[in-house]
């Protein structure tokens, strides 16, 4: 039969605009629906103004540093909703963007909730639309316990629209979005605890960086509580909250900050009218080509649970729009050495394997590790230490995997991950010459492994 569209992407994030673009490029005829706004949570709630949040705490210990070079300032005054509306003006340009891109490419825009009727048929504001292939984008939601008073704290959804900056900022949560936010709040001014009900933050991360990462944040004084968790959120007449912890300890916070885990967007997605099935955490289940057990449903990106990373997404919306349009380019993406960052302060860059995960492999482990004071550093007053790792398997000389915390590790870490996905030994890091001087020649002058 002849559809109205050969693909229909429901979802204007990364990777359904990647594959949508794609698709439309390759000479199909492509649909794409978004309710919310364009670019996903990475463009509007997510890793870009968070970013330019990171950069705005930043300044703090730059004014602090200030000195020890010859300048001299006056007291520095912060202005949240400045920072707010410029985030607000720069998020606003990138939509326009993404609206300019699907529409250049061809591809048709349908702003409203989609619903899919059947394996082929999506409606939209009332009109249905056939599609030989639909691909469901949408993505991730963050989720808050439904404990007493939850109704009174926020996610990372509405932090980035908060009217004022909250003078003490209870921040829930032990992944890489609760530290990067407490960073955040935290170099704004905001007095700021982070409470986490595991013995340390930063799960599946090696563990010399999240033990690295709690000194340097216990250093600058953010309150770290471990092994805690709430029971209760109670308001209070001024506006305050009252936050009960199980253990029966009481703290006060003008803002209690949720970042526990997200959920797949899938509310009213019509999926009872198809095959599809989900997994036991709730999210699609695909195969390796992306194909739900509805043959003509497709899904990528965080709502698969996989690698919940906008490159990712953006590598698997390439991988489907080429095997469905462009077969003769498809290759299928490789999960391994997937480099990323956590946008603490300092900065968390990572890629491949950590020592646990080396050790659990198999692996004869060697460690490499260098902790020092950058030069940056030594005609100030702080004593913040940057860390870097190599893990590397013994017999074959092979580095397994790439750690590092300290200013720009993201930055550092991306040219690693070239080097570890073309196979890098450690002798091929000790004959690569040093850029001098900088941190990151650090990586290449580690000669002695950890002892044990």
């Amino acid at each position: 039969m002849a559809y109205d569209f050969d693909l229909y992407v429901i979802g204007a994030g990364s990777g359904g605009v990647r594959a949508a673009r794609f698709a439309a490029g390759f000479g199909a005829k492509v649909a794409v629906a978004e309710s919310r706004y364009l670019g996903g949570t990475c463009v509007n709630v997510g890793c870009v103004p968070k970013k330019l949040l990171v950069y705005g705490a930043h300044f703090a210990e730059d004014f602090e540093q200030a000195s020890g070079f010859g300048w001299s300032l006056d007291e520095a005054q912060f202005d949240w909703p400045t920072l707010i509306a410029n985030k607000d003006r720069e998020i606003n340009r990138l939509n326009g963007i993404y609206r300019n891109l699907l529409v250049n490419s061809g591809v048709t825009l349908h702003e409203g909730h989609a619903k899919i009727v059947d394996p082929h048929q999506v409606e939209i504001n009332g009109e249905r639309f056939t599609a030989k292939n639909i691909l469901i984008a949408t993505g991730g939601w963050p989720q808050i316990p439904e404990i007493p008073g939850h109704e009174h704290a926020i996610s990372s959804n509405q932090a980035f629209f908060l009217k004022a900056l909250p003078k003490r900022v209870l921040v829930v949560g032990g992944g890489y979005i609760a530290v990067e936010f407490a960073g955040i709040f935290h170099g704004l001014g905001a007095q700021t605890t982070l409470l986490y009900r595991g013995e340390l933050f930063l799960r599946g991360f090696d563990g010399s960086v999240r033990k690295h990462l709690q000194e340097e944040l216990t250093k600058r004084g953010m309150n770290l509580q471990f092994n805690a968790d709430i029971e209760r959120i109670d308001k209070q007449v001024d506006g305050s909250l009252k936050v009960t912890l199980k253990d029966g300890r009481q703290l006060e916070a003008d803002c209690v900050f949720y970042a526990t885990g997200r959920r797949p967007m899938l509310d009213n997605l019509g999926l009872e009218n198809t095959g599809v099935k989900l997994d036991r955490k709730g999210f699609v289940e695909v195969d390796e080509q992306y194909q739900t057990a509805e043959p003509s449903i497709l899904a990528l990106g965080d709502v698969i649970g996989r690698v919940q990373l906008t490159p990712v997404a953006l590598a698997e919306g390439m991988a489907v729009a080429r095997r469905l349009f462009k077969p003769e380019q498809y290759r299928p993406v490789d999960y391994k050495m997937i480099p990323t960052a956590v946008f603490s302060l300092p900065n968390i860059g990572t890629v491949g394997l950590t020592e646990e995960e080396a050790r659990e492999a198999g692996h004869e482990v060697q460690v490499f590790e260098s902790r020092f004071r950058p030069m940056k550093l030594t005609l100030t007053e702080c004593q913040e230490r940057t860390l870097m790792k190599l893990v590397v398997d013994a017999s074959t000389d092979k580095v397994l995997g790439c750690h590092m915390v300290g200013p720009d590790a993201g930055e550092i870490v991306q040219g690693l991950a070239i080097a570890l996905k073309a196979g890098a030994t450690k002798r091929h890091f000790d004959e690569t010459i040093g850029v001098h001087p900088t941190a990151a020649e650090e990586f290449v002058t580690m000669r002695t492994p950890l002892a044990g």
